[in-house]
């Protein structure tokens, strides 16, 4: 029995190594399908068995299957704006405070929902669900392409890995824009990397209108604008002996405009908003509702960290959370990503640090900062070091599902949001 055993460990490695040599001889985007829609099922799967213990909830019975399961929380909130549209009066309650409405959801997830409903007869939930999943399925793409440009083909499979496999990233396959958004943000970063900045201009509108992101990678692209005007005008003026940049003058003439299109289309919705109900606040204060206290920078973090840590750390937590992150910029595997990747990461941890209540729904925020995935992967060439982040990645999926999806009412009332 024991030889028998013993032999069959390396049968299974053979097998295991047999199945490897095949999948590297599909083509790129088949694997990379492979990896996102393994990533999926089992998602699926840890959604399937926290259904089971699934208790009483305020929006369906106990024990819902797998298709109800998922389309809770904010997926309610899409389903509305496809089935009523944004409110032209913000709602309030007695004493004048605004409540929870759907301007806090951006407009292009619920549009395609409810464009492929019309066309097909689908219920809204149903439309919202393909979307998302076949958004996932691009975003899987466009980020191997994306990381093809800074690593081997081996190495930017792996990030589509860390990616797809990441503790949060089960909100990929469900009704949410998250999967949406990261689609056309990817798109965008890749046409940037590529220095075609007018073909980013209509993807850069599109994302905008996907979710909160258009601040930061406004931001980003006019640090990236800088950077190279500096390298074109301002090393050659200052006489240091750099060489005169790589950017001719109709390339800056595209990157500024795609900037002053990035900059506007950050402001469109909360200009929607003020249009449509006559408050120019109206988007700030629906977005505040969740936090329960009005929008100022940089407090929350620090409340947070009071909270957390005390009086006296708490207050030095977030210096040195932004401090760690920096440094993390500048290690080699990160470096290696290039210039706009690491800018974009940094404005956008910027923009959270700036804008963000931290709370649970934090998380699922983080799955903008996807390219350092890849500087996650190329810390170490080792196929166990990788096995064992996504096996971690995995463990944790079922962490953040069954704390953070699964609904299960706190003495308080209520839930933590995912």
């Amino acid at each position: 029995m024991a030889r028998r055993r013993a032999g069959l460990v390396p049968s299974l490695q053979a097998l295991a190594a047999q199945a490897g040599r095949a999948v590297q001889g599909w083509p790129w985007w088949l694997q990379a399908t492979a990896v996102y829609f393994a990533a999926r099922l089992v998602s699926a799967c840890i959604f399937m068995a926290a259904a089971l213990h699934q208790g009483p909830n305020p929006w369906l019975p106990a024990k819902p299957d797998y298709w109800n399961f998922i389309n809770i929380w904010d997926a309610r909130w899409y389903g509305q704006v496809i089935a009523g549209g944004y409110p032209s009066v913000l709602p309030t309650d007695a004493a004048g405070n605004v409540q929870e409405n759907a301007w806090a959801f951006y407009p292009l997830f619920p549009a395609l929902a409810g464009g492929l409903s019309r066309l097909t007869g689908l219920v809204p939930a149903a439309s919202l669900t393909i979307i998302a999943m076949l958004a996932g399925w691009g975003a899987a793409l466009v980020v191997y392409i994306l990381f093809r440009h800074k690593a081997a083909p081996a190495s930017a499979l792996w990030g589509v890995a860390f990616f797809a496999t990441f503790p949060v990233s089960a909100i990929l396959q469900v009704p949410y824009a998250e999967s949406l958004s990261l689609l056309l943000l990817a798109a965008a970063l890749l046409l940037v990397v590529r220095r075609q900045y007018l073909w980013a201009i209509p993807v850069v509108v599109l994302l905008c209108l996907s979710r909160p992101v258009g601040v930061p990678f406004a931001a980003m692209l006019g640090l990236v604008l800088l950077r190279h005007l500096w390298e074109r005008f301002g090393a050659r003026q200052a006489g240091n002996g750099q060489r005169e940049g790589t950017h001719s003058n109709g390339d800056l003439a595209a990157l500024a405009a795609l900037t002053a299109a990035g900059g506007a289309m950050a402001l469109a919705w909360p200009a929607a908003a003020w249009a449509a109900t006559g408050d120019i606040q109206a988007y700030t204060k629906t977005e505040t509702v969740w936090r329960g206290h009005d929008l100022v920078p940089f407090k929350p973090w620090f409340d947070t960290g009071v909270d957390l840590f005390g009086p006296v750390l708490g207050l030095l937590a977030p210096v040195v959370f932004v401090a760690l992150f920096g440094a993390m910029l500048f290690l080699p595997p990160v470096r290696q990503l290039g210039v706009e990747l690491r800018l974009w990461c940094a404005c956008y941890m910027g923009y959270l640090v700036v804008f963000l209540h931290p709370q649970t729904s934090t998380f699922r925020m983080l799955l903008p900062l996807f390219p350092l995935a890849l500087g996650a992967v190329l810390v170490s060439g080792s196929r166990a070091y990788r096995w064992t982040v996504v096996t971690m990645f995995l463990l944790l999926q079922i962490v953040w599902i069954v704390w953070l999806w699964a609904w299960a009412q706190l003495p308080g009332g209520g839930d933590y949001p995912p």
